[in-house]
């Protein structure tokens, strides 16, 4: 079955960068529309990034600008590179994958989501 592991994540001061990764494992499509979200003690799981096969992407409005989402489609892993990381940035961040048969829709919602990493921490200090 499908496994994603997430790594990169650890403690950083505000105005700086970490990049995360994401390997996959197991009988992954190539073309599934792959995602990161977060969540945050008491708040809900959040959409960050998404990006297509294609390598068309979307940005939550608070990570826009900041945030790059990337993918390689031959070793089935996709990062996130962050920059000008704020405290409220700090929250565990999931890989995710959708095994929809629309393989160009980038959903913006947890639900739309079949496979998922553990997730990463991510601590941006003020």
């Amino acid at each position: 079955q499908v496994q994603m592991v997430e790594s990169g994540g650890g403690l950083v001061q505000a105005g700086g960068s970490l990049r995360l990764s994401c390997a996959a494992s197991g009988p992954i499509f190539s073309r599934y529309v792959r995602a990161w979200f977060r969540q945050a003690p008491g708040k809900e799981r959040e959409f960050v990034a998404g990006i297509t096969w294609s390598g068309r992407t979307t940005y939550a409005d608070s990570v826009k600008g900041r945030f790059t989402i990337s993918r390689d489609n031959a070793k089935n892993t996709v990062s996130l590179q962050m920059t000008s990381l704020k405290p409220e940035d700090t929250a565990v961040y999931y890989c995710a994958a959708d095994d929809s048969d629309s393989t160009s829709y980038i959903d913006l919602t947890p639900r739309g989501y079949d496979y998922w990493g553990q997730g990463t921490q991510v601590t941006v200090s003020s």
